[in-house]
């Protein structure tokens, strides 16, 4: 290298923490994670638990983005107070921990239970964290901490009176947090009856906040090493965020994931029952010369309804059309071809729906003479619908109902009489 010549970040750990990507990350996700919960909290805003998990990503955002090195500088800078972050950043941390405590008891009894053992859990748990709030601010107006640490805060004042216990507690508050909110989750995945995204959305909270062990171990590793003259901070700086950071991202995703994945469903299947009606749509647009006018701006489930009262509209006054002992016949074909009995209703149904329509073409003026039972006919649309999109299996109902039936065999003893 030449002499006066800066050298370059070139390693990627270096640059990552430059920018504190590890704790913004986290911090993003978690703003989007809220943003996907927001329309729903704001609709439905008497519902406490949608507040409560609203309040927990909000809170879990606040930690990340106030443990970010840049915002503890702006915090110690702003208020005047070398390392004032320290029991800031601590205290949200371990409101975090009380409010994911609180959720998982209210989640999983659901709140309509007021038993005494819930109310009991859930007043120990407000306690004892609210307590260990007030002793990390105790704790650091006792202690002796004038240098600013944005990264190693923990490492560097292991050793320091007061500010030794501070780290100590938070820790341990955080641990005991993250046992007893994995043990309830993993508890709650194994239980039966469970929706399958919310087994889903448990099990990443499980990993999430199980892999929040793995930012204590290194955290207390590192701390346990300076006091007994060992140098591990690495453990605490580089390892720590970076289990941090994963974990928030899975707990962020494993909040939203009941919530999309239901919402992505259930749009799946609007848009798939769509779909599928979309043979029968164009066979009764045939016969009406029209169709369902396009909006833009209509909803899925708005533009699923008025296809399926189309074809019901059209469907009504076609039925009178429909010969009742071709479709039985369609319909016994069909059974003796291997179709099971509801394939086989669907396929009679598809087979004397489009002989109507040819009828009704034929004869567009006539007014039709069957006076069909058309219950079944209205409710099995779908099912109708799909039984057009396979032309090979209508064409072979067609042909089996209009072969002549086979004549029945002459019985043993009428063959004789007729010789005789």
């Amino acid at each position: 290298m030449e002499p006066g010549r800066p050298r370059l970040a070139t390693d990627p750990a270096d640059v990552l923490s430059a920018f504190s990507i590890p704790f913004w990350i986290p911090a993003a996700v978690l703003t989007a994670a809220l943003a996907i919960k927001l329309p729903t909290i704001i609709r439905l805003w008497r519902d406490p638990l949608l507040r409560a998990v609203g309040g927990l990503l909000l809170l879990a955002c606040a930690v990340f983005v106030f443990v970010a090195p840049s915002t503890i500088a702006w915090t110690n800078r702003v208020t005047g107070v070398p390392n004032i972050s320290v029991p800031w950043c601590y205290s949200l941390l371990t409101a975090f921990c009380a409010s994911c405590l609180l959720l998982i008891i209210a989640w999983r009894n659901g709140l309509t239970d007021r038993s005494a053992a819930t109310r009991r859990a859930m007043r120990w748990v407000v306690a004892v964290y609210s307590g260990v709030i007030v002793a990390l601010w105790v704790l650091f107006a006792l202690a002796d901490a004038p240098v600013e640490r944005l990264r190693d805060v923990d490492t560097y004042y292991a050793t320091t009176p007061f500010m030794r216990e501070e780290i100590l507690l938070y820790l341990l508050a955080h641990t005991v947090a993250v046992l007893i909110t994995s043990w309830l989750v993993w508890n709650w995945v194994r239980t039966d009856g469970l929706d399958a995204w919310l087994r889903w959305g448990l099990k990443l909270l499980g990993v999430g906040y199980a892999m929040n062990l793995g930012f204590d171990a290194a955290k207390l590793t590192a701390v346990v090493a300076r006091w007994t003259g060992h140098d591990l901070d690495w453990l605490s700086t580089h390892l720590a965020p970076a289990v941090a950071c994963l974990s928030a991202i899975l707990i962020a995703v494993g909040f939203i994931l009941p919530h999309a994945g239901q919402y992505l469903h259930d749009r799946w299947r609007v848009r798939l029952a769509h779909r599928e009606l979309r043979p029968l749509y164009v066979l009764m647009r045939g016969v009406n010369g029209g169709g369902v006018p396009v909006v833009l701006r209509a909803t899925p489930e708005l533009r699923l309804i008025r296809r399926e009262t189309f074809i019901r509209d059209v469907l009504l006054p076609l039925a009178r059309h429909i010969d009742e002992g071709r479709r039985r016949r369609a319909h016994d074909t069909a059974l003796a071809l291997g179709f099971e009995p509801g394939r086989a209703k669907a396929l009679a149904a598809a087979v004397t729906i489009q002989d109507a329509v040819e009828a009704k073409r034929r004869a567009p003026d006539s007014a039709g003479t069957g006076h069909p039972d058309t219950t079944d006919l209205l409710q099995e649309i779908g099912a109708v619908s799909r039984a057009l999109r396979h032309p090979d299996d209508l064409a072979a109902v067609r042909a089996g109902t209009a072969a002549p039936a086979p004549s029945a065999p002459v019985p043993e003893g009428a063959r004789t009489s007729e010789r005789t």
